[in-house]
């Protein structure tokens, strides 16, 4: 239910906000199967625009579940509101004219989707995209040895479906290229939206 005794105060423009900072804000959603590189990217290219002078904050699927989304497991309607509240936290980030770098699985269609109608114009959507077997092999956190001794259930790949965007802003294929190659790719989108870079 919504509250009904709100009423949201004006602050300053975004404008002045991206002023400011000397930049635009705006979102880099990236999404793709545990394991694709999702946050190690997200973690180079923090760390290249940083070293620009550009305000960067990341908003990682599992940090955020260690705080404000800690009560959220993984059924469908804790998935959403997981999704939800990150859009929402990333909106005002990107409204106040922070570059926002969101690394969540995001494995469902309807859930970008529902990142994308918070967000509006902000929203790039990222596809890291990596096969299966690719990540299991590499399985960073163990997690796919957890998969494979039955331990984790509703595992997205296997368990769960990871539905492939059908239009991303850009797709990085870390199949093919090494974490610095994929900061630049993303460095080369921010410029081509008009980042200040």
């Amino acid at each position: 239910m919504s509250a009904t005794n709100i009423t949201p105060h004006k602050t300053l423009s975004r404008f002045a906000k991206e002023t400011l900072l000397g930049q635009k804000g705006t979102v880099l959603w990236m999404c793709g199967l545990s394991g694709s590189g999702k946050s190690t990217i997200a973690g180079a290219i923090e760390q290249v625009l940083h070293d620009k002078g550009r305000f960067t904050i990341r908003l990682d699927g599992d940090n955020l579940r260690t705080g404000l989304n800690s009560n959220l497991g993984f059924s469908d309607d804790e998935r959403l509101e997981n999704i939800r509240r990150t859009a929402e936290l990333a909106k005002v980030l990107a409204e106040n004219g922070v570059i926002a770098i969101c690394s969540l699985i995001t494995p469902r269609g309807e859930l970008r989707d529902l990142a994308r109608g918070i967000l509006g114009t902000d929203f790039n959507e990222i596809y890291v995209k990596a096969s299966y077997a690719t990540c299991e092999a590499r399985d960073p956190k163990g997690l796919y040895k957890k998969v494979a001794e039955g331990k984790v259930p509703s595992f997205t790949g296997r368990d769960s479906a990871f539905e492939e965007p059908q239009d991303p802003a850009l797709t990085i294929d870390t199949e093919k290229l090494s974490v610095e190659d994929a900061a630049f790719e993303l460095l080369e989108f921010l410029r081509g939206k008009g980042i200040a870079l």
